[in-house]
């Protein structure tokens, strides 16, 4: 499972309390909080730190996505064969976790923070959101996906493309609709994950 241990395989625990505090400052101000004169202040820590740890401010936000999409949780088998309830109960955590990561107070800011700046000062942001967010936790699941199909539990002939259908069946139009001021639903967050995990089941379960 990538859990704790995880993030702190790509971050100290020095490093995941001052990006937590980024991150704070972001929802709370906005992005003109987001400086390192700001974030070393919040932190208690220096702004050489901050350049040494992370770089610029670019670096900065990247870390402060790459550390937000480390909250979902995959599971890796190292070799381990996978049964059919092991897969769904990982499946299952890990769309619980897409849905409230995606929904949380931080991703929504940075999505939103990420749109506002594409036509004034390009794409920067929205590409490290991509690639250092969403292409990370794709790359994690689809390797969950690849386990069971090599495990004998799934079966697809593209894997890209079930992956798809996954997070479609988990996330559906949610995001967008929070995006646009919707108040997420948190206590259906499990049973939604389940759901979707099992319309997942009957599409692509080897029979």
């Amino acid at each position: 499972m990538t859990d704790d241990t995880d993030i702190e395989a790509h971050f100290s625990p020095r490093q995941q309390a001052v990006l937590e505090q980024a991150l704070r400052l972001l929802v709370e101000g906005g992005e003109k909080s987001v400086t390192t004169a700001g974030i070393a202040r919040a932190a208690s820590c220096s702004k050489e730190s901050l350049y040494k740890w992370f770089g610029d401010r670019d670096g900065l936000l990247a870390a402060m996505v790459a550390y937000q999409a480390s909250k979902v949780r995959t599971f890796e088998s190292a070799g381990h064969r996978l049964d059919g309830d092991e897969l769904k109960r990982h499946l299952q955590t890990f769309g619980q976790d897409l849905l409230e990561v995606l929904s949380g107070d931080v991703s929504l800011a940075l999505n939103r923070l990420a749109i506002g700046r594409v036509t004034r000062d390009g794409q920067k942001l929205g590409r490290m959101l991509l690639e250092r967010g969403r292409a990370q936790i794709d790359q994690r699941a689809r390797a969950l996906l690849e386990d069971g199909r090599r495990s004998g539990v799934l079966l697809f002939d593209n894997g890209d493309e079930a992956y798809r259908v996954l997070y479609g069946l988990i996330v559906g139009d949610s995001h967008v609709r929070q995006l646009l001021g919707e108040a997420a639903d948190r206590g259906m967050f499990q049973r939604r994950a389940e759901r979707a995990v099992e319309r997942f089941w009957l599409l692509y379960a080897a029979k």
